[in-house]
């Protein structure tokens, strides 16, 4: 198989994953992350030695034009949406590899004239 001919065949599966991926609609960026927050009231157990915090609350973080917009979630909101953004940070880690193999082809051309 030649080299040309394999590059061609892990685009097409790169692609068909993409594809896959795209189609299911489930698609949200950004991450789910743990916290937990402090009140500063006094006599609260969050103040207490040793503290206790607040939560664990669990919020979806994302960047809109710019600017970080965080919204809480439900343990519910978690499993529902947490395949949602792995399947985003893939079609990420896709989309890289399919410019990577744009980038190698340009070259590759380049280098033949």
């Amino acid at each position: 198989m030649s080299t040309d001919q394999g590059t061609r065949e892990q685009a097409k599966k790169l692609t068909n994953e993409l594809t896959r991926l795209l189609r299911t609609g489930k698609i949200l960026p950004g991450t789910i992350t743990q916290r937990h927050t402090f009140c500063g009231r006094a006599g609260c157990a969050c103040q207490a030695n040793p503290p206790r915090p607040h939560g664990p609350y669990w919020q979806w973080t994302r960047k809109v034009a710019g600017k970080t917009i965080t919204r809480r979630l439900s343990p519910e909101q978690i499993e529902r949406y947490r395949p949602w953004i792995e399947n985003d940070h893939r079609i990420r880690e896709l989309v890289s590899a399919l410019e990577a193999i744009g980038i190698q082809r340009l070259e590759a051309e380049r280098n033949r004239n």
